[in-house]
């Protein structure tokens, strides 16, 4: 094919949910030649999102040799995915016994804490809280309605795993069942001081500690695969696009915007997030200690969106009343996993107009990042700012929250951040220089945004009934 790459350094997959990607890393260390093809539709119904596994296989196989074709050389790959998605198949034949069953799913909601451990175990060992996303109340709830599955995974006759799992040991013809730290990390099953699964979790899940697969570093893996590429790094999409924007800088913090919003900074390894807020394994380089984070995360705020005219908001429209607003129709994440507030205002709305109700959600979305950061910055002073993510193109957004963190906030300019992590990761780049940010002027300060905040936070902490002061 002409106009192939001179010099490439790695090569990247992205197993997203509603695309697939694949990219080329340069010498410059910039993406080139992005190939994207749709992931195979999710169907829906009632609590639960599945699709076609094994479609999902041939997808991949197609956008990373549409995006090989481009160059003659075999760069080491980087693989990023999807957190929490899984699937159980046939060990001797390959093919799936369930549907992908994504990270949407809510069947787990089912999950039942026999023990009554859960409150205490989960966030001691794992830095999380549980929700029906993660891979163990899942898995725990197909094992409890489907009692003959457990004699075949503990047979080892079937296998079990998340989709990156699915993809490698496929890509392996079967020698490699393993998941990297960071994927492990988010299935409620690893112990994330000691880089292993726990029993104790086990045990509370139901789930036969010996069905599992390895857990690996997440760099260093010089895999081979049948398609004539080595496997370098596997992690998951959120931590590939933190590493992207913000390389491993304890003073920086990356507010992620999309679907749903995550606030995440880099943590020494001895320091633990302020109260509430999640623990999370970035990634972990082989052979030494796997780098952690701070999280604080926003629910669903694109769905609260949708049905507004978001877009047609102005810098104007916000602080244009007295109504408070929480925009998480799921309900509010860390630090409060509230599941009672969610998609919630302090009075009716039925006089405003639409694009009024849209500048409230945008207000709430805005605060609820701002009052992250602010705790960020208690524990350890952080020294900017970056926004990424579809939602955060929005200038009114942009603008919010630069006015109501006292910060220098920048917007990230490359808009394929997991790409861009794995690739850097396969690379063994661990720092680039952030040429693609753009600091936001926000002008002079709006004393009515400014002042709307501070009564917001006053608000919000009655709902919650926390005692801290919110000043």
């Amino acid at each position: 094919m002409s106009g192939m790459a001179e010099t490439v350094t790695a090569a990247a997959l992205d197993l997203g949910t509603t695309s697939t990607k694949a990219a080329l890393l340069d010498r410059n260390g910039t993406l080139c030649h992005i190939t994207r093809f749709s992931a195979p539709a999710i169907n829906h119904t009632q609590d639960r999102y599945e699709s076609d596994a094994l479609r999902y296989v041939e997808t991949a196989e197609q956008v990373l040799a549409r995006c090989l074709a481009y160059t003659n050389e075999r760069p080491p790959l980087g693989l990023c995915s999807q957190r929490s998605s899984l699937l159980i198949w046939d060990k001797s034949s390959g093919q799936p016994v369930t549907p992908l069953i994504s990270w949407q799913d809510g069947r787990g909601k089912r999950f039942h804490d026999t023990p009554g451990n859960a409150e205490t175990a989960i966030p001691a060992l794992t830095g999380l809280r549980l929700t029906p996303y993660y891979f163990a109340p899942k898995l725990s709830v197909l094992l409890r309605e489907n009692p003959a599955w457990r004699e075949k995974l503990e047979q080892q006759e079937w296998l079990a795993g998340t989709l990156d799992t699915f993809l490698i040991w496929r890509w392996t013809d079967g020698r490699a069942f393993c998941t990297d730290a960071s994927m492990a990390a988010r299935t409620l099953l690893m112990d994330v001081h000691q880089l292993r699964w726990s029993q104790e979790l086990c045990d509370l899940f139901g789930i036969p500690l010996r069905i599992l697969p390895q857990i690996t570093p997440s760099t260093g893996l010089n895999l081979p695969l049948r398609n004539d590429l080595t496997l370098q790094t596997s992690v998951g999409d959120q931590s590939a696009a933190l590493l992207a924007g913000v390389p491993d800088d304890r003073t920086t913090a990356l507010v992620n915007l999309g679907t749903g919003g995550f606030v995440i900074r880099f943590l020494d390894t001895a320091v633990h997030p302020p109260e509430g807020y999640l623990h999370t394994l970035v990634y972990q380089d082989r052979d030494k200690p796997a780098s952690m984070a701070s999280e604080g995360t926003l629910n669903s705020i694109s769905a609260a969106l949708s049905p507004y005219p978001f877009r047609e908001c102005t810098i104007e429209d916000l602080a244009g009343n007295g109504i408070f607003c929480l925009a998480e129709p799921s309900g509010l994440g860390a630090p409060y996993f509230s599941s009672h507030l969610g998609l919630y205002f302090s009075a009716s709305t039925t006089h405003l107009s639409p694009r009024q109700i849209a500048a409230l959600l945008l207000e709430a979305i805005v605060f609820r990042v701002a009052e992250i950061l602010e705790s960020f910055d208690r524990q350890a002073p952080l020294a900017q700012i970056y926004l990424s993510g579809g939602l955060s193109e929005l200038r009114c957004l942009q603008y919010g929250i630069a006015q109501c963190v006292p910060l220098p906030v920048h917007h990230l300019q490359q808009k394929e951040t997991s790409l861009l992590g794995a690739a850097m990761l396969a690379a063994n780049l661990r720092t680039r220089q952030l040429s693609y940010a753009v600091k936001i002027d926000a002008g002079p300060p709006n004393r009515a945004l400014q002042e709307k905040y501070r009564r917001w936070k006053i608000w919000l902490a009655g709902l919650v009934g926390t005692r801290n002061n919110p000043d």
